[in-house]
């Protein structure tokens, strides 16, 4: 079996912003995480990837804020997409253009 697409999605959010995410369901789990998906959900500002959620083999699930990389715990992939949102609201607060 080879990885499933479960979702692409590219979501506009105002002029200058957008979100990109792509998810797939893995035939078996990728060495360094406990789920079978691999993921990249990133949120882009002025041709510029400020945030992204992503995993990859060997380093795990992760999330790259500003400059900052951090673990980021997976739970479902429901959680993960809440999650993201949920960091773009956070960045656009702590950003704000006003």
């Amino acid at each position: 079996m080879k990885a499933e697409l479960i979702m692409r999605k590219r979501i506009a959010l105002n002029a200058f912003s957008f979100a990109d995410m792509v998810v797939w369901a893995l035939p078996k789990r990728m060495t360094g995480s406990s789920h079978d998906y691999k993921y990249r959900l990133a949120y882009v500002e002025d041709e510029v990837c400020v945030l992204r959620l992503d995993n990859e083999a060997g380093k795990g699930d992760h999330l790259h804020y500003g400059e900052v990389e951090s673990a980021y715990k997976f739970g479902s992939t429901d959680q993960l997409i809440d999650d993201f949102f949920g960091f773009i609201a956070r960045w656009d607060r702590e950003n704000s253009r006003t």
